[in-house]
């Protein structure tokens, strides 16, 4: 399987391979593997991708920081490189996506503290975990997610409404046309993504059958009671608090389609003297938008 999953990334990478030099590492969960980066020594960085994003979108951060600290860059099921079994097989849930993490931990040996930085879906992932592990998180960097329910002033977007709810839109249009992740190109990012960039963001997503996990991230966002992921984002949302703002940075792209200010706004509530930073030209793929940039308060934030 490992050995089919590499001749599958040295396939997938044609054209983008000086953007993402990374050796590949493999964990088998249950029966299906799951890709992630592991590069340089030091402190750990751990960072957690959303939707319908992969390791790829971490790559100016991984070369960065990993002079410095060792940079763990995970690719969910059914993103990136990892395999992307059916529906059937594995459950494309928010309450495994934290096992799954938990287990990539675990299996790693982390002895020290982890400092954490998320984007998108990861957010919830990535802040699910750490709310159960306080006494193991040094720091966490935090961009355009939520770690709450939708907040009071915001109403759920009309796209993602249709994904999640209308199977007659959402399966021809996300699976078939693979709309989600190309409409993403255009709409997560303030400036035109190279032709090269484009083509890393979206190319684990290039089948019917590899895009499962862009549909399935959206239809497990919880609205209401009902839906299965409620109780963990409930849990999240009460002991949110239990992090310490002075360990908290925020880094926002204030023209997020989705992750708009609103959500800053709540994180700023509850945590007010964190440090923020926000960019009033950069969007949802703020890390595209603002490469040098970011990794320079991160730099800083973590000590280097």
């Amino acid at each position: 399987m490992v050995e089919k999953l590499i001749n599958q990334k040295l396939t997938s990478t044609r054209g983008f391979e000086d953007l993402y030099p990374f050796e590949s590492n493999f964990l088998n969960i249950n029966g299906h593997d799951l890709h992630y980066i592991d590069k340089g020594n030091g402190k750990p960085v751990l960072m957690v991708h959303g939707n319908p994003t992969w390791s790829f979108y971490y790559r100016h951060l991984i070369q960065n920081l990993s002079p410095d600290f060792r940079t763990i860059v995970p690719d969910h099921i059914g993103c990136g490189f990892s395999d992307k079994p059916d529906s059937n097989s594995y459950n494309y849930t928010l309450k495994n996506r934290v096992k799954d993490l938990d287990t990539l931990i675990n299996h790693l040996n982390i002895n020290e503290k982890i400092n954490l930085i998320v984007h998108d879906w990861g957010g919830m992932i990535g802040l699910a975990w750490a709310v159960d592990h306080i006494d193991r998180i040094e720091k966490v960097i935090i961009t355009n997610t939520a770690g709450f329910f939708l907040p009071q002033e915001k109403q759920f977007p009309f796209l993602l409404w249709l994904i999640k709810y209308i199977r007659l839109f959402a399966v021809p249009a996300v699976l078939g046309l693979n709309a989600f992740a190309r409409g993403a190109l255009y709409l997560g990012s303030e400036k035109t993504l190279p032709q090269k960039v484009k083509k890393g963001l979206i190319e684990p997503y290039n089948s019917w059958k590899n895009r499962i996990a862009t549909l399935k991230f959206v239809q497990d966002i919880p609205i209401s009671e009902k839906d299965q992921s409620y109780t963990i984002v409930d849990h999240v949302d009460q002991y949110l608090n239990g992090l310490n703002e002075s360990t908290l940075l925020f880094l926002w792209g204030a023209k997020d389609f989705v992750f708009d200010l609103t959500f800053l706004n709540e994180f700023k509530r509850r945590f007010p003297r964190a440090d923020t930073h926000v960019f009033h030209d950069a969007g949802h793929y703020l890390f595209e938008d603002k490469p040098e940039e970011t990794t320079q308060l991160i730099k800083k934030f973590l000590g280097k």
